[in-house]
């Protein structure tokens, strides 16, 4: 997402994107174990945690890490990235892959912190999400990929607190509670906590995040697009 990316070698944006991946599934299942198992506070308290938490985590990921690998995390940017011609599908590929390995890393970091509470390493999700939150899906993948690629199109020095704020707003403002993020959801399909989606369900968010992705470029491409100036 950075735009002021110097040229760092492949394996230096691959480790990038599987670190950022990594630490920001921690930040979205670690509050809520903490919060709702550990401290005993009711669900909306933890769900604010982890608003605030995801938020500003994914700011400092951003400044960290877009200057090396573009700071996707999240293969639905990577995506978006592959239809607006700025990434070959090999690199994106390769992003994708690291994406999802260190997002399932960070559920194991999550799990591993709080093993003493509950010594497990993964478990299959039992979180039903259904009805409006698929609708929630496509529309916060709609509004996060459009934000990032007019952002990125206009050159804004403001990309990683923007994106920070509207992920950890849309968090609480919607349905789904913003996954947003293909390699997010797999991750969340693995966790004991209340931030975990069931395989199933969560199979059919990574269908509406997709729907979302490419939604956000075709208006993106026909409304708002005058030339893509970077390659993110």
């Amino acid at each position: 997402m950075s735009e002021k990316r110097a040229e760092y070698s492949i394996s230096a944006q691959i480790l990038s994107e599987y670190l950022g991946s990594l630490f920001l599934v921690m930040a979205a299942i670690s509050p809520i174990i903490l919060f709702n198992r550990v401290l005993n506070s009711g669900i909306g308290l933890a769900v604010l945690a982890d608003a605030l938490g995801v938020g500003t985590i994914l700011f400092a990921l951003i400044e960290t890490f877009g200057p090396v690998s573009g700071a996707h995390f999240n293969p639905a940017v990577t995506l978006a990235t592959v239809i607006c011609g700025t990434m070959s599908l090999k690199r994106a590929a390769l992003y994708i892959v690291a994406q999802i390995a260190g997002g399932l890393t960070g559920t194991i970091f999550s799990h591993l912190m709080f093993y003493h509470e509950m010594p497990r390493f993964v478990a299959i999700s039992e979180v039903t999400r259904l009805g409006g939150s698929y609708l929630s899906e496509i529309i916060c993948t709609f509004v996060l990929i459009l934000t990032i690629l007019l952002l990125v199109q206009r050159r804004s020095n403001k990309i990683s607190i923007v994106v920070g704020l509207l992920v950890g707003g849309q968090l609480i403002a919607t349905s789904s509670t913003m996954f947003a993020n293909p390699q997010v959801t797999l991750a969340r399909m693995l966790t004991y906590s209340a931030a975990g989606v069931k395989p199933t369900d969560g199979l059919v968010f990574i269908v509406m995040q997709v729907i979302g992705t490419v939604l956000a470029v075709l208006v993106f491409r026909t409304v708002f697009r005058t030339r893509f100036l970077i390659n993110p």
